[in-house]
């Protein structure tokens, strides 16, 4: 038995003479020179501190530990041509230098990089706004701080908004990242769409995790964040999450925005929302995923088997007094046990008085499906 605080804190020993060089985000050299993620912790049991002390859970051999984050919003933000500070992204910037690069810290999100890599996760979700306002400079930056926090077979990513902030081809935008968010399982109903960079959605297969990363992200107009998905995504989603329950797979959906309605003023919600939700309704899933909100948000919908739980993530480099919005990412240890997923859930919190993460809560998730 270990103890998962303590497991963490040695990992990071392990990486602090590497951490030491970087003095600010932009040395990026030095942090791409980084160990490769490890191989994960191969251990039986671990025990959990909470705020009412340590709390012992097993964690068997054949369990499944995914990592999630959300809301990077990398910054200081690269320098942009005159020309490209008209519309949209010329507010953008105003708004990012006025109020909104108060809260987001880079030095929390390499806590929660380091706090991630040092768990020993299976695999990484990220689900989207990695960047701000989508000038050709933070593509390249975007690119590498994913190739510095981990390769792209152990992180998924979707992208959210501000990925998508203003028109940008995908060979000049989107596509630098095109290897964190292409398929690897074909599924019939997709198959000429499944393994495609760019194609939404796309399947990531890990043991019998199957990892379904959407797209929300488009341009939206002057003053709104909104998401769409779109009828033709929407009809492949149904196909697959119907085809991998009949394999028997965890489907784990990520997206950026919140997928149910209510959960986002009009002005940032998903616009087909209701729709989504009919699709999970009908197909279900063992889990959904999403960010945008910059706040933790707990919900479920109902599912063919079951209600289906949906998790949002604050942003990962967002210090905030208030508790809901302070930087967290989360690990799920997903199981099959008496035939049914089982899904343990332990938030990580960044510790603004210590400057390091903390375990703020470890909980079940009451996800059985048969």
């Amino acid at each position: 038995m270990t103890d998962l605080a303590g497991s963490i804190a040695s990992r990071h020993r392990e990486v602090n003479d590497t951490n030491a060089a970087i003095s600010e985000f932009p040395n990026l050299q030095a942090m791409r020179e980084r160990p490769a993620a490890r191989k994960p912790l191969a251990y039986a049991q671990r025990k959990v501190i909470d705020a009412e002390g340590p709390v012992e859970i097993t964690r068997p051999t054949n369990m499944f530990t995914l990592a999630h984050l959300s809301d990077v919003h990398i910054s200081p933000l690269p320098p942009v041509a005159a020309k490209g500070l008209l519309g949209k992204r010329a507010l953008g910037l105003l708004s990012w230098h006025l109020r909104r690069k108060r809260h987001h810290k880079m030095a929390v999100a390499r806590a929660i990089t380091d706090d991630i890599r040092a768990s020993g996760a299976n695999h990484v979700a990220l689900t989207g706004d990695l960047i701000n306002v989508a000038t050709p400079g933070e593509f390249t930056q975007g690119l590498q701080w994913l190739e510095a926090f981990g390769p792209h077979d152990w992180i998924t990513f979707v992208p959210g908004n501000h990925d998508a902030y203003v028109p940008v081809s995908w060979d000049e935008g989107l596509g630098h990242w095109a290897a964190y968010m292409t398929g690897d399982t074909q599924i019939p109903a997709t198959a000429a769409q499944t393994r495609q960079a760019g194609a939404f959605p796309f399947i990531r297969q890990r043991r019998n995790i199957a990892l379904i990363g959407l797209s929300t992200a488009f341009p939206a107009p002057f003053h709104q964040a909104t998401g769409i998905l779109g009828e033709a995504q929407l009809t492949r989603l149904a196909a697959s999450l119907s085809e991998l329950r009949k394999r028997g797979y965890c489907r784990v959906v990520l997206l950026h925005h919140p997928p149910l309605p209510g959960q986002a003023r009009d002005r940032k919600a998903l616009r087909d929302c209701a729709d989504l939700a009919a699709v999970l309704h009908t197909e279900g899933a063992e889990l959904v995923l999403h960010g945008h909100n910059h706040t933790e948000m707990f919900s479920r919908t109902p599912g063919p088997d079951g209600p289906v739980p949906v998790i949002g993530a604050p942003s990962a480099s967002y210090l905030s007094a208030d508790n809901n919005k302070v930087a967290r990412w989360y690990l799920y240890a997903i199981r099959r046990a008496g035939g049914a997923w089982r899904i343990n859930v332990t938030a990580r919190r960044y510790d603004a008085s210590k400057a390091e993460m903390i375990t703020d809560r470890q909980f079940d998730l009451d996800a059985e499906y048969s």
